[in-house]
C-alpha cells in the first residue's frame, strides 16, 4: 500500500484547500450583501508585502526603485490578477505616518505560485530595508519535522526501558510510522475528492503515532508473554491477535466513532478534520493486525531479553526453567510489582484515593470555564518567526489592529434608511477600541454600502470581539430602529466569532451523542450499567483536563514562547479534535483495564481479587502506552504552529491524568465500593444486546499447559 499510494500521490499531487462555508450568521449575511452587488470581497485571494526602511523614506529614492522593481517581478508571476502599490493613489493609505514603512497588497487569481512571488519579495530585502511578507496566501505555515522525531525517539527510550529488547521496542516505532505514512498518502489523495485543510496532515500524523505506537505496542507485550510461557512464535502471534488485536480492533473502533462525531457538526472543513484523522487511526489499526505480525514472525524469539532468550524453549515456561534471574523478575512481572502495591493502596483507602485524584483532575480542568474559542493572529506566533515578524513590523507601522478590520455592510433601499447609515456611520469612529473608519462607499447599485472598520486591538483580542457585540448588539440594533436600514458585520473577526458561536451552540449535542456511542459500546462489552456510565462520565472529565490544560497554556499564556503562546483564544478545530480523541482514547484505557477485571471476576467471582489482578497486570502497559502517547503528544508542542502546539499539549497532559488518576485511582476506587454491582443488568437487556468478545481467549493451548503442569511437578519432587 505505502509503494502504490506513494506512487499514485506522485502522478495526482494534492489539493488542499483551506477555505470554510460561513455558517448562517451576521458575517455570511455581510458577504452575501456584498456578493449580490458585485464584489468579490468575500472570495479575494490577497498577500501583502510589507517593508521598512532604519533611515529615509520607504516610498522615495533608492527605495521605491528597488521596491518597484521588486513589484513588477511579483506582478508577472502566474496567477497574479493585481497589485495595489503604495506608490499610486489607490494606495495611498499603505503608508505610516513617519514614512519609514510602506506595504503593497496582491490580489491573485490563483495562488498556485504564490511561494514564487512571496521569495522574489523576500529576495528584496537588504541592509537598509526589511521586507516581511504575510496574509492570508502568504502564510504557509508547516510544522517543524524536528519535534516529531524527538517523539519518536523519546518513545523509542521508553519502549526499551520496558522491554529491554531492540527488536521489541523498534517494532511498535515500526508499524505506527508505516500506518502513519500510509494513511497520509492516502489523505493526500482524498484531498481530490474531499475538502481537507492544510493542517489535517500533521494532525492526523500526530494522532496516528500515538495511537499506532501504542496498539502495537499492545500486541507485542502480549505476544512476548505468550512466549515467555513457553508457547512457540506462531502460536504465540496468532494467541496476540486473538487477545490483544482484538482489544486494538475494538479501541480503534472507539476513536473512528468518536472522530466521526463531528460530522454532525454539520461544517465542512471539521468534517475533513475527522475523516482524515478516522483514516489515520483505522489503517494505524491495519498496520497493527497485518504487517506487526509479519514482523514479529521474522523476529522470533528476539523480542524477548537476552537473558530470556537464552533460555526459551517452546513448552517450557521460563517462570519454571528459565535461570534464577529470569525467574525472579518473571515472578514479580506476576504479581504486579508497583501496580499490584498500588492497587492495595487503593483498594484499602478508595474514599481518599478517588477524592485526592478527582480534586486533581478539576484543578486541572479549572481553566476551562473561561475558554474562549476563536482564532488566533500572528501575534500569538513564537518570537523569530518569519509570520512574527510580518506582524510586528505592520503593527508598529499601522497599528495593532491592521489584521482585523472589521467590513460593515449595508442595504439601504430608501432615503430614511440611508439618512439612518449616516449617522451610523459618524457614531462608529467614536465607538470604544476603534482606531479609524473608512469612508463610506458604494458598492455596485446605490443600495449597499460599505466602511472598514480598524479597532486598536488585534483580531485575536478580546476586546476586539467585544467591539463587534457592541456594534450588532447596540449600535446597529439603534440605526436600524424605525427604519429599513439592514446592516451587517464581516470581516475576519466577526467571521471567527460567528464560527466559534456556531460550534458551541452544537457543543452539548456533540458530547450527548458520542457518551452516548461510548456507553453502548462498553454495555455490549462488559454486560454492565455500571462500568460504561462510571467510563463515559470519566471520559468527559478527562477531556475537561485536555481542554483546561490548552486554555492555561496557549490563552492565559502559562508555557514556554516555544509552543506561541500569544494569549489568543483557542483554536475552535482543536478543541472539537480534542474533545473527540481524547474520548476514544480515553475508551481504550477503559477497555484495557475494565476487561482484565472482568476477566478475573468472570473467573473467581470475586469482585476485590478482580479489581487488583486488573489493576496489577494492566497498570504496567497502561503507564507505557501513556508514557509513549506523552512523548509523541508533547514533542507536537514545538512543531511551530499553534494549531498543532495546542492539539499536543492538551492531549499530553490529558493522556497522563487519564491513565494514572482516572484509570489506576478513580475507577479501581469505584469499583471498589460498587462490589458485585459493577457487573449487574437487566436480564432482558442482557439477552438483547449482541455478544462482543474484546479478549478473545487465553488458552495457550493443551501441550503448553501439559507441559507446564509435568515440569512444575519435576520441580516440586526434586525440592
Amino acid at each position: 500500500m505505502l509503494v502504490i499510494l506513494a506512487a499514485a500521490v506522485g502522478i495526482a499531487g494534492t489539493h488542499f484547500s483551506d477555505s470554510t462555508r460561513l455558517p448562517a450568521s451576521d458575517s455570511s449575511s455581510a458577504y452575501g450583501l456584498l456578493a449580490q452587488a458585485g464584489s468579490n470581497a468575500a472570495s479575494a485571494k490577497t498577500g501583502t508585502i510589507v517593508w521598512r526602511t532604519t533611515q529615509g523614506s520607504a516610498t522615495t529614492g533608492a527605495t521605491k526603485t528597488s521596491m518597484s522593481r521588486m513589484l513588477t517581478k511579483v506582478s508577472d508571476v502566474a496567477g497574479v490578477q493585481s497589485i495595489v502599490s503604495p506608490f499610486a493613489a489607490a494606495g495611498a493609505q499603505q503608508v505610516s505616518k513617519d514614512g519609514h514603512t510602506a506595504y503593497a497588497t496582491v490580489v491573485f487569481s490563483s495562488t498556485k505560485h504564490a511561494d514564487q512571488a512571496k521569495a522574489i519579495a523576500l529576495d528584496a530585502s537588504t541592509r537598509s530595508v526589511d521586507v516581511h511578507a504575510g496574509g492570508t496566501e502568504f502564510t504557509n505555515q508547516t510544522p517543524s519535522e524536528t519535534g516529531e522525531l524527538i517523539g519518536i525517539v523519546a518513545a523509542l527510550l521508553v519502549l526499551l526501558l520496558v522491554f529491554r529488547s531492540v527488536w521489541a521496542a523498534a517494532l511498535p516505532i515500526i508499524t505506527g510510522v508505516c500506518g502513519v505514512a500510509v494513511s497520509s498518502l492516502a489523505v493526500l489523495l482524498l484531498t481530490h475528492v474531499m475538502t481537507f485543510p492544510s493542517v489535517a496532515l500533521s494532525l492526523g500524523a500526530l494522532i496516528g503515532l500515538g495511537v499506532g505506537i501504542d496498539y502495537a505496542l499492545l500486541v507485542v507485550n502480549r505476544h512476548i508473554r505468550a512466549l515467555r510461557d513457553g508457547t512457540d512464535v506462531p502460536t504465540s502471534i496468532a494467541l496476540a491477535m486473538n487477545t490483544a488485536g482484538r482489544s486494538v480492533l475494538f479501541a480503534g473502533g472507539t476513536v473512528v466513532v468518536a472522530l466521526l462525531g463531528m460530522l454532525i457538526l454539520g461544517f465542512q472543513f471539521l468534517s475533513g478534520m475527522a475523516v482524515g484523522a478516522s483514516l489515520t487511526v483505522l489503517l494505524t489499526v491495519a498496520a497493527a493486525v497485518t504487517l506487526l505480525p509479519a514482523f514479529l514472525s521474522k523476529a522470533g524469539p528476539r523480542v524477548l531479553r537476552r537473558a530470556e532468550r537464552a533460555d526459551y524453549q517452546p513448552g517450557r515456561p521460563l517462570v519454571l526453567h528459565g535461570s534464577k534471574r529470569v525467574r525472579r523478575r518473571l515472578k514479580v512481572e506476576q504479581t504486579g510489582g508497583i501496580w499490584g502495591r498500588w492497587a492495595s493502596v487503593v483498594k484499602r483507602r478508595p474514599a481518599v484515593a478517588s477524592v485526592a485524584a478527582l480534586a486533581v483532575l478539576l484543578l486541572l480542568a479549572s481553566p476551562v470555564l473561561s475558554m474562549r474559542l476563536g482564532s488566533s493572529d500572528a501575534s500569538s506566533d513564537p518570537s523569530g518567526t518569519a509570520t512574527r515578524a510580518f506582524y510586528d513590523t505592520m503593527a508598529n507601522a499601522f497599528g495593532k489592529g491592521y489584521n482585523a478590520d472589521l467590513i460593515v455592510v449595508a442595504k439601504t433601499p430608501d432615503a430614511q434608511s440611508r439618512q439612518a447609515w449616516r449617522v451610523l456611520v459618524s457614531e462608529l469612529p467614536h465607538a470604544a477600541d476603534v482606531a479609524s473608519v473608512s469612508p463610506s462607499t458604494t458598492i455596485g447599485s446605490d443600495d449597499v454600502r460599505m466602511v472598514s472598520v480598524q479597532p486598536n486591538t488585534p483580531s485575536q483580542a478580546r476586546a476586539t470581539s467585544t467591539l463587534v457585540t457592541h456594534l450588532r448588539n447596540d449600535l446597529i440594533t439603534s440605526a436600524e430602529h424605525g427604519n429599513q436600514l439592514q446592516v451587517h458585520v464581516g470581516g475576519t473577526t466577526a467571521t471567527s466569532i460567528d464560527f466559534a458561536n456556531a460550534l458551541t451552540s452544537k457543543l452539548p449535542l456533540y458530547l450527548v451523542i458520542i457518551a452516548a456511542l461510548g456507553f453502548v459500546l462498553l454495555m455490549a462489552a462488559f454486560r454492565s450499567l455500571l462500568v460504561p456510565a462510571i467510563g463515559a462520565l470519566s471520559n468527559l472529565l478527562t477531556i475537561g483536563v485536555a481542554l483546561g490544560a490548552t486554555v492555561a497554556v496557549f490563552q492565559w499564556g502559562w508555557g514556554p514562547s516555544q509552543f506561541g503562546i500569544g494569549g489568543g483564544p483557542v483554536e475552535y478545530i482543536v478543541a472539537m479534535l480534542i474533545i473527540g480523541v481524547i474520548f476514544g482514547l480515553s475508551m481504550d484505557y477503559q477497555v484495557f483495564l475494565a476487561s482484565r477485571i472482568r476477566e478475573e471476576y468472570v473467573r473467581t467471582g470475586d469482585n476485590n481479587r478482580a479489581i487488583t489482578a486488573g489493576v496489577s497486570h494492566t497498570g504496567r502497559v497502561i503507564a507505557t502506552a501513556a508514557a509513549i502517547m506523552f512523548c509523541v503528544f508533547a514533542s507536537f508542542g514545538f512543531a511551530g504552529l499553534r494549531t498543532a502546539s495546542e492539539f499536543g499539549v492538551g492531549l499530553a497532559v490529558a493522556v497522563v491524568a487519564d491513565a494514572f488518576l482516572v484509570r489506576m485511582t478513580i475507577i479501581p476506587a469505584i469499583m471498589r465500593a460498587c462490589g458485585a454491582r459493577n457487573w449487574a443488568m437487566p436480564t432482558w437487556l442482557d439477552r438483547a444486546l449482541p455478544n462482543v468478545s474484546v479478549e478473545g481467549p487465553e488458552d495457550p493451548g493443551p501441550d503448553v499447559e501439559a507441559s507446564a503442569r509435568s515440569d512444575e511437578a519435576e520441580l516440586v519432587g526434586a525440592r
